[in-house]
């Protein structure tokens, strides 16, 4: 299932500080739907299953979101634009969804500005990946919801997957019991 709600930026250049840095040469919609389908391969592998655009509680969407072997949540924030990166001021929203959280990125994409303060290293994996596959470059650490939290949002990541499996089944579905209801 392609990533949907990904909105192409305008390639060229973007003035920094100093230095003019041109985005990469991959097309933001395919690039971030081939980054999700090699982080979903790699998950699988794992016995970590996830489902793309994952509505949160408060009106935030996750890349990917799945459940490890073990009952973990796992969020997935998927970037391949280097202005998508350092614009994105609210990704720490995700870590109250989630036992592990990782960064999603392209391989073109320059990381090292993961490596500060500002991106939380010490909670944050970091993944890289195309279209075939992907690689852990640095294992996010587990820390653990609240139980009853990691309930809700399990049930939640179960209702959405069951709902979004019945209307594939049968699309007259689709007008109830949105994603966000439950």
């Amino acid at each position: 299932m392609p990533c949907s709600h990904f909105v192409p930026y305008n390639r060229g250049m973007i003035e920094s500080a100093a230095i003019p840095i041109r985005e990469p040469t991959i097309d933001t919609l395919a690039g971030a739907a081939a980054v999700a389908q090699g982080i979903g391969r790699l998950m699988a592998r794992n016995d970590i299953w996830t489902i793309p655009e994952m509505p949160l509680v408060g009106g935030r969407r996750a890349d990917l979101m799945g459940i490890d072997s073990r009952g973990k949540v796992v969020i997935v924030e998927i970037k391949v634009s280097r202005a998508d990166l350092l614009g994105d001021g609210k990704w720490t929203d995700y870590l109250e969804h989630c036992d592990r959280f990782y960064w999603g990125l392209s391989p073109d994409l320059d990381r090292q500005c993961l490596e500060s303060a500002d991106f939380l290293p010490e909670r944050c994996g970091v993944i890289v990946a195309d279209s075939y596959d992907a690689e852990i470059l640095r294992p996010a650490p587990l820390l653990k919801l609240a139980p009853a939290r990691r309930r809700a949002e399990v049930e939640r990541l179960a209702r959405c997957a069951m709902r979004r499996r019945q209307v594939d089944f049968d699309p007259h579905c689709a007008p109830w019991g949105g994603e966000h209801s439950g």
